[in-house]
């Protein structure tokens, strides 16, 4: 930790933590600084501040409300701890949302058709010439190699898994290039633009770059996204509106205790920064 970064940590400790005269200690704060990892030490040391303070502000809340803690276990036998139960039980209490009717759901799914089709699946082959920017020399002679294979490929197109064996770079060269079926995300965004302009049987008519190098593509086969019916997304849907609109009304709530409660030692965001557990 650098000298500076040193300063700023301990000018943030200065002011003790007070939630309504309940001062946190720095020991509490510094254990759960792990949790908000950081590039500069003072925001990690904030971050997690402003975590505690919201954490004391409901459980004094549901101390108020005169809660009693009923704790809970999951399948792998982990119980809640007391805190836990009575937060997750104030919340409940206090925050009632509605859920979705299927007219708001249909409407999600028309505005957003894009995110609930099936990804497109591409069947491809590649001969792979590696090269680095780093050396401009091998990556002049490898661009220039490139466009030679694919001259000659355009001669001899069935040669490709021939020449993938013999030149590749890529250990896909003993199954002379081919990557089997890929999906959207699976390779370079490069390499996949590529893809989308391609058609079946087709030979990129030049040289595709990378980071890895350079690729010379053969499409074998593309079968299209389909889009899935409502019916089968409409509980996923549900959900997620359902989530949405619950962590909205939480990260609410919590903003009308904080602004209610005595706060030291740390800034408190507003309602659309709070971080909502």
């Amino acid at each position: 930790m650098s000298c500076s970064s040193q300063t700023a940590v301990k000018d943030s400790q200065r002011i003790p933590l007070c939630i309504n005269d309940v001062e946190i200690a720095h020991q509490t704060i510094a254990m759960e600084v792990q949790n908000h990892p950081s590039q500069r030490p003072v925001e990690a040391w904030q971050a997690a501040s402003r975590a505690l303070a919201v954490r004391e502000i409901l459980l004094q809340e549901a101390k108020r409300l005169e809660i009693k803690p009923e704790p809970t276990g999951d399948s792998s036998g982990r119980t809640e701890t007391s805190d836990e139960a009575l937060i997750r039980q104030l919340i409940a209490a206090q925050i009632t949302t509605p859920n979705p009717d299927d007219e708001t759901c249909h409407r999600y799914y028309q505005q957003n058709r894009k995110r609930f089709e099936t990804p497109a699946l591409y069947e491809v082959a590649h001969i792979l010439l590696g090269a680095s920017t780093e050396d401009q020399d091998l990556y002049a002679q490898r661009s220039a190699e490139a466009k030679e294979i694919i001259e000659a490929l355009n001669h001899s197109p069935r040669a490709f898994a021939a020449l993938a064996r013999q030149y590749s770079d890529c250990p896909s060269s003993k199954e002379g290039g081919s990557l089997g079926q890929i999906t959207p995300g699976q390779t370079t965004p490069e390499f996949e633009v590529a893809l989308t302009t391609m058609q079946p049987g087709e030979i990129s008519s030049t040289p595709v770059e990378t980071r890895y190098g350079f690729h010379i593509i053969l499409l074998q086969r593309k079968v299209d996204g389909t889009a899935l019916p409502f019916e089968v997304v409409k509980e996923r849907i549900s959900e997620y509106l359902s989530d949405k609109v619950k962590r909205i009304a939480i990260a609410q709530y919590i903003a009308r205790l904080v602004s209610a409660a005595r706060i030291s030692g740390v800034a408190m965001p507003d309602a659309q920064h709070l971080r909502v557990f």
